[in-house]
């Protein structure tokens, strides 16, 4: 694709500069001013073409140290360039035709001359257009479009040299100077337009339209909740863009990922040349309170783990409970200031809650390398167990040590039409009691219906 482009704006440029040189050449031997505001036309058109062919290359280089966003501005560079020139130039032509007419030299032009040289570049930019048409629908590109404008502004600019021969030939012997009055205008016309235009994009300027559509899309994508600002530049054929978007606070960062790849990719399907950046923040709105509280414990520091979780309301007023483990080696006084900021961070972010209350539980960090205890220490706790008549099966019991720390996975059974609050009950007591013999262990019991 990138080869097919390069060699079709090589075969413009070699195309109008043959042009050019027809054009000079034929306009200084005839004198015709037409002819040669149209060669300066066609030598301005051949450095657009060369800027074309540049920012081509120079579009598919990777960004830089001193180019994060790539060297797509080159062509929005040239272009200003070249128009301020075009500009120059033009208005030199228009008051060198205004002198012409007011004293117009003695000796007339060879029109066959100029005849010649104006069917040379007619034939010339009708293969431009053609060439450039059929690449445009083979590969695309913005290069080639701007190069197939040019070439059509080319064959316009000729057909008035054209005319201003024709007008000669009818005994108009002032058609030459105004056919190049006519063009002075309209190339002063047309370097504004690429002065304003080039200008704009070096200022980053971007269609509001543009930017309301990625808003959309993005808003649109489920998961999203909201969208804050959407920034966009253009460099060369490329769009960067960078959204801010809201989304669930107890949303996972795994799932805010997602989020944001779905984000990308719905924008790239409208937008095939951009590059996107998303950075998603969170949004309580019609989030759970709990799940809230729940995030806003764990950011506390020195808290290890919370569970049990409750929201309630009591006539006009609103509680909190939950359980916060910290390490297990902290006194109660270090234990208490973290469930304090726990306390004071909901009130600030809740302001309707009336009163917290935390449950503080010694955390145990399982060790992955645990070895297997003796057998002696499973009969020990199949004595215990056998203690508790609720219990009607004892299954597997399984036990673990590293160092100090004891891990005593069990599954018991239970008669299956026992309540789950009291089934809860029984196995936290006999947890308790196994604790008892066992410091320092973490004991897990399975319940099974019997």
């Amino acid at each position: 694709m990138f080869l097919q482009r390069t060699k079709t704006l090589k075969f413009s440029l070699f195309a109008i500069l043959s042009a050019f040189v027809v054009e000079l050449v034929f306009g200084i031997f005839s004198n015709s001013l037409a002819l040669l505001t149209d060669s300066i036309h066609a030598l301005l058109d051949s450095i657009v073409t060369v800027v074309l062919l540049l920012a081509a290359r120079f579009a598919i280089k990777p960004p830089d140290a001193e180019h994060t966003y790539g060297h797509g501005k080159i062509e929005s560079l040239g272009g200003l360039i070249g128009g301020i020139a075009i500009f120059l130039i033009a208005c030199f032509f228009i008051v060198e035709a205004i002198i012409r007419i007011q004293s117009p030299p003695p000796s007339a032009f060879p029109t066959a001359l100029v005849l010649i040289a104006a069917i040379y570049t007619i034939c010339t930019d009708v293969f431009r257009i053609v060439l450039l048409n059929r690449s445009i629908k083979k590969v695309g590109g913005m290069t080639l479009k701007a190069d197939f404008y040019h070439a059509v502004m080319d064959l316009g600019s000729t057909l008035v040299v054209v005319a201003g021969i024709v007008l000669i030939s009818f005994g108009f012997h002032d058609g030459d100077f105004v056919a190049a009055l006519v063009l002075g205008i309209l190339l002063v016309f047309l370097s504004l337009k690429l002065i304003h235009r080039t200008a704009l994009d070096l200022t980053d300027i971007i269609s509001p339209e543009l930017v309301s559509k990625v808003r959309e899309i993005t808003l649109s994508t489920q998961g999203v909740l909201d969208v804050g600002s959407v920034l966009m530049r253009r460099s060369g054929d490329m769009f960067f863009v960078d959204i801010i978007m809201s989304l669930r606070g107890n949303v996972s960062f795994k799932m805010a990922h997602e989020i944001s790849n779905l984000v990308e990719k719905n924008i790239k399907k409208e937008i095939t040349n951009s590059e996107i950046t998303i950075h998603f923040e969170p949004s309580w709105k019609d989030v759970p309170k709990d799940s809230k509280i729940y995030e806003i414990a764990s950011d506390v520091p020195g808290v290890m783990g919370v569970h049990n979780v409750s929201y309630y309301a009591s006539d006009e007023m609103r509680y909190v409970s939950l359980h916060v483990m910290v390490n297990r080696e902290m006194n109660l006084e270090q234990a208490h200031k973290i469930s304090e900021t726990i306390e004071q961070k909901v009130f600030e972010s809740i302001p309707d809650i009336n009163h917290v209350t935390i449950h503080l539980e010694p955390h145990i960090a399982i060790p992955t390398n645990l070895k297997s205890d003796y057998k002696k220490t499973d009969q020990k706790i199949l004595t215990l167990l056998k203690e508790h008549s609720e219990i009607k099966k004892i299954g597997n019991i399984v036990t673990l040590y590293f160092d100090d720390l004891l891990k005593i996975d069990i599954d018991c059974s239970f008669d299956k039409d026992l309540s789950i609050e009291c089934v809860h009950d029984l196995t936290s007591q006999i947890e308790q009691d196994i604790r008892s013999h066992f410091k320092n262990s973490v004991i897990t019991i399975h319940p099974e219906p019997f």
